[in-house]
């Protein structure tokens, strides 16, 4: 055997021997790799997130993130509760829902976290309020508002200009009707896009008081809530021919398509109506409730914030998605995709489409989503819903108080 053939079998032994080290460290280094789910609750902005998780995977290669938007996402979580299986990262409106976590001791608390100091405090105060806890279990990212949004071409052609009264508001809904047009595209087959009519008209009508003293027995909805019923009923003559036959999606696409003049809805409806028709001039007004100009408010509150699971077995991989998250750039390009407002520093929504509602912001003419106030588990869509399609307001406001009730008690 010569001198170079044992080289070559000497060579042949060491690679087989490193073979399954190597094959070890392999399988070590895809075991290393954290993989954490991301579950948020709004369908449209999927896509938005899928970009924003490409881009932080991009920069953190060991760290993979798993977005799940579950159809039933208040449901699903809710049911993952009762058998302590929270989500590691969790996207979510400031809801009953996410109040029911943090009271019960689930969520992490960014008190003295740094990535707190990348949002403006004064949203902190609000997601206080709906916990009562001291803590800080969610950071606010996005922020949102209830709106009328209108056809800028048909309003032109109608000769109307933007109301500014709750008057001025039906007398263009008449105009409207008496030209053949649709005032008012209704997607009522969807119980929870009545709760855009519902929250601006109790925002303003019910009292900045109504909720402390529901509390306390002090007052009730057959007491404060007529008007808002009431109301409700009148926009609902304004619609089309099924308002219960078509839904959300339904709705952007009408719209898009000029089939109503305007469309009562939040400003997250925005990038569909555009994707549907890149080409219809919309403009935003809020929803002018009372016949006072200067008292009319806005609805707006924390669309998105994110909480993290207090026991997930990695906080440090959570925190770094979240704090990429908050950068601005990366909070610029999620309100620019979905045409909504941030809580975040240095992001700040600049789409002239939004005009119309920015005086709001500007005058502080804004208050919260009254029904966020609501115990979890009034399930008040689907009373607005039935209320509607029976139209007895006496009936409706009997029964709100009693699932309040209800509902207090049980939480009692």
């Amino acid at each position: 055997m010569t001198k170079r053939t044992i080289c070559t079998i000497f060579t042949i032994l060491l690679i087989f021997a490193v073979l399954p080290l190597f094959g070890a460290a392999q399988k070590e280094a895809v075991e290393d790799k954290v993989k954490l789910e991301f579950f948020q609750n709004k369908e449209e902005a999927v896509g938005t997130f899928d970009e924003l998780i490409a881009r932080f995977e991009a920069k953190y290669p060991n760290i993979d993130i798993e977005q799940n938007n579950p159809p039933e996402f208040a449901t699903v979580l809710m049911t993952r509760m009762t058998i302590n299986d929270i989500p590691a990262i969790i996207a979510m409106g400031a809801t009953s829902d996410w109040t029911e976590l943090a009271k019960a001791g689930y969520l992490y608390d960014f008190t003295d976290d740094p990535c707190a100091d990348k949002v403006h405090k004064g949203y902190f105060d609000q997601l206080k309020k709906r916990t009562g806890l001291d803590g800080l279990h969610g950071l606010p990212f996005a922020v949102n508002a209830n709106t009328v949004l209108y056809n800028k071409t048909k309003f032109k052609e109608l000769g109307l200009s933007v109301p500014k009264t709750w008057d001025e508001f039906i007398a263009a809904a008449e105009t409207c009707k008496a030209a053949g047009q649709t005032p008012f595209y209704l997607t009522l087959k969807d119980a929870w896009t009545g709760m855009v009519t519902f929250n601006a008209l109790a925002a303003n009508l019910q009292g900045d008081d109504f909720i402390d003293k529901r509390r306390t027995n002090v007052t009730t909805f057959q007491a404060r809530y007529v008007d808002v019923a009431e109301k409700m009923l009148t926009i609902l003559k304004y619609g089309h021919d099924d308002n219960f036959g078509f839904g959300y999606d339904d709705g952007n696409t009408a719209f898009a398509k000029g089939e109503s003049v305007m469309y009562i809805q939040g400003v997250w409806a925005i990038g569909s109506i555009l994707k549907a028709n890149p080409d219809i001039e919309i403009g935003t007004f809020a929803m002018p409730v009372l016949n006072d100009p200067n008292k009319n408010r806005l609805v707006s509150g924390v669309d998105t914030l994110f909480a993290l699971a207090k026991n997930t077995e990695y906080t440090e991989e959570a925190l770094l998605f979240i704090n990429f998250l908050l950068e601005p750039e990366n909070a610029q390009y999620y309100i620019d995709q979905q045409r909504q407002f941030a809580a975040v520093k240095g992001a700040i929504q600049e789409d002239p489409v939004m005009e119309g509602i920015q005086v709001n912001f500007k005058k502080g003419l804004v208050t919260g989503f009254p029904d966020h106030f609501y115990p979890g588990g009034m399930q008040v869509p689907n009373l607005v819903q039935e209320f509607l399609i029976k139209g007895d307001v006496d009936e409706f406001l009997k029964i709100m108080d009693d699932e309040w009730d209800k509902v207090q008690q049980r939480q009692e």
